[in-house]
């Protein structure tokens, strides 16, 4: 038996120290792609954020994972669970992909283990998604994965000089389990 955390092309794992540098250049993807800008933050800075990840106590509904390729072991992106409400059983996800290692699979498998995980073993009622309205291939992702689109927050976020749109998305449990399998192969 594979393990619950790996799929045909990820693994999901916790973070450890020496992921900073993937860390730093997934936030430099995001700045290029327009869909984050932040202000420079140091190579110790990103050094200091993944020792105190390694070493954090998870509560179990809100932790963020590293995706590596199952067949390189390199690290390709992140995804996690950054908000939860357990007495109303909802939860919001979030994947990020490196630049290099985009449209090869590893957002949606990695997706769909995390999603499996919430609704499954933490029996969770409902996810939801923040997507920014221009980034066009979030959203089909989104949408292939089974969410619908339940909202728009008009103006909500100002990147780069201009306001933008978010998408809310959500998908309930029974959603999933009529598109993806509730247990590992």
């Amino acid at each position: 038996m594979t393990s619950f955390w790996t799929g045909e092309r990820v693994r999901l794992r916790g973070i450890e120290p020496d992921d900073w540098t993937a860390f730093m250049r997934f936030a430099a993807d995001e700045e290029r792609l327009g869909d984050l800008l932040r202000p420079p933050r140091s190579a110790e800075n990103y050094r200091t954020w993944t020792k105190e990840q390694a070493a954090a106590k998870s509560d179990g509904d809100r932790f963020q994972l590293v995706i590596e390729a199952v067949d390189t072991g390199e690290i390709v992106g992140a995804v996690g669970s950054y908000h939860a409400d357990a007495r109303a059983g909802w939860f919001e996800y979030g994947v990020t992909i490196g630049a290099d290692h985009r449209r090869k699979g590893y957002a949606a498998e990695a997706a769909v283990l995390l999603l499996r995980y919430m609704f499954a073993e933490r029996r969770f009622h409902k996810c939801g998604a923040r997507v920014f309205a221009h980034n066009e291939a979030s959203l089909a992702l989104q949408r292939r994965l089974g969410f619908v689109e339940e909202g728009r927050l008009r103006d909500q976020v100002f990147i780069a000089g201009r306001h933008h749109d978010v998408v809310m998305m959500g998908m309930l449990a029974d959603e999933f389990a009529r598109l993806h399998s509730m247990s590992e192969r």
